[in-house]
Parts: C-alpha cells; sequence; structure tokens
C-alpha cells in the first residue's frame, strides 16, 4: 500500500514539474514576443505553485521592467540576486532598474578595522566558519595529545604552539560565526511598492514626517508595530515608520 502512494505522489510531482516547465517556456515565448503582461502572468502563475528559481524572478524581473514597472522590477531581481548572489546578468540588471528610482540615499562608508572585520566575516557563511571552528578544535585536540605523549622538547614545543594556535583560530572562527549569524538573522531588506509614501517619526497618521520615499527603494526592516506599521533604515542611517502595505519584504519566499 505504501509503495503505491509513493508511486502516485511521485507522478503527481513528475506531473506538476511538467506542468511548472511548459508554464516557463510559454512565459518565455510571450516574453520574445514582446508580450511583456502575459510573460508576467505567466511566470507569477508558476510562483503560486510554490515554485522558486532565480530563473524564473530574473525572468519575470525582466517582464516588469520592459513594462516600466519599477519596482516590481527590482523586488525580483533582489530576489533573484538571493537565489545566485554572484550572477553577473541579475546585477547588470538590477542596476539598470535602479537608475529608475527617484530617491538617491548614500551609502555610510565603513573604513578600518571595522571594515576589514565585516569584509573578513563576509568571505565565508555561518555554516563554513561553523565547520572551520569544528575543524580547529579537532585539530587542536589531536595537537595536544602528541604534545602529552611527545618525548622530545622540541617536538613537545611544536606540538603546543602548533596546538594552541588552533585553539586561537577555533575561537576566531567561532567569534565570525556568531557575527555572520546575527547579520544574516538582522539583514531584512524589503522595497518600497507604493509610487510616492511618507515616513513617519512614530507609528501613527498623527506623527510628523520624517521624509519621503519613492519607489523602487530599497530599505532594511527594522521593527514592526502591529499590522499597520514598519519601522524602517536607509542606508545614510536614517529611520521612520512605514504603512507596512507600502513595502514588500524580499525574505518571503
Amino acid at each position: 500500500m505504501r509503495r503505491i502512494i509513493y508511486i502516485i505522489l511521485f507522478l503527481i510531482g513528475s506531473l506538476t514539474n511538467a506542468q511548472d516547465n511548459s508554464s516557463f517556456i510559454l512565459g518565455n515565448e510571450f516574453y520574445n514576443n514582446g508580450d511583456f503582461q502575459k510573460a508576467i502572468t505567466t511566470y507569477e502563475s508558476i510562483l503560486k505553485t510554490d515554485k522558486h528559481s532565480a530563473e524564473l524572478y530574473f525572468n519575470l524581473a525582466n517582464a516588469y521592467y520592459k513594462t516600466n514597472q519599477t519596482a516590481p522590477s527590482i523586488y525580483y531581481y533582489e530576489k533573484a540576486l538571493q537565489l545566485a548572489p554572484n550572477d553577473r546578468d541579475i546585477k547588470n540588471n538590477l542596476a539598470y532598474a535602479q537608475n529608475m528610482t527617484i530617491d538617491a540615499i548614500e551609502v555610510i562608508p565603513e573604513v578600518g578595522f571595522t571594515k576589514f572585520i565585516k569584509n573578513t566575516i563576509n568571505v565565508f557563511s555561518f555554516d563554513t566558519w561553523a565547520l572551520m571552528a569544528v575543524i580547529l578544535i579537532i585539530l587542536f585536540v589531536v595537537l595536544f595529545l602528541n604534545y602529552y605523549f611527545a618525548f622530545t622538547t622540541i617536538r613537545k614545543r611544536l606540538m603546543f604552539l602548533t596546538g594552541f594556535s588552533c585553539l586561537g583560530l577555533a575561537l576566531i572562527s567561532i567569534a565570525f560565526a556568531y557575527q555572520k549569524f546575527n547579520m544574516v538573522k538582522n539583514d531584512n531588506p524589503a522595497i518600497v511598492f507604493a509610487q510616492e509614501t511618507q515616513v513617519k517619526s512614530e507609528p501613527n497618521l498623527r506623527s510628523e514626517s520624517a521624509f519621503d520615499l519613492h519607489e523602487g527603494t530599497k530599505v532594511q526592516v527594522l521593527e514592526k508595530y502591529d499590522d499597520n506599521w514598519t519601522k524602517i533604515g536607509l542606508s545614510d542611517g536614517k529611520t521612520g515608520w512605514i504603512s507596512s502595505g507600502d513595502i514588500k519584504v524580499l525574505n518571503n519566499f
């Protein structure tokens, strides 16, 4: 009975994948024929089946870009970049789409030791730093045992220095893994979808307007207040409260 159920589930999954592939091909045909709105509808029908890929997001973003819809094009380029962070075509097209935005927001530069540490942490993922820490700790244990059972002074000194060097590097790797985890956890970007919106100093309509934002601008979600207000931050250090319906979070898949 279980085997029959597995076969049925496999056939259903195969049929669904075939339908998604045919829809993707159909969307590409609409796009190549210049019918961008039908391409958008077709690509989005695939997303409704919870199928996600960098290629799908990239093509959807291209279709939105062709129809001069700034916010959706940037949003889906960013989604594609999350799945394929080193793809040059996605980066180039995202840059073109960002040229359509109105807001010119400066980025606060990081300098000196802080910049060096952050760049170093970003070299590897959280999992890689954690794995390195485990390997280095194992090496420390092996080297310490060699030190303990060594008979010559030179060998003991070599095992001691090498072992505690591994331990030091392991502690650094653990610290970097922790920092990388927090960086990823706190990274909650969103794209402004409203054509123009006021960012308030407090989460209510009566408060003063801190500044205005326009469609396509990328922000960081810092905090939520009920379902209506979201606190955001900009790359220039400004913060404020925006209507939750005016932005779309990127980390939702």
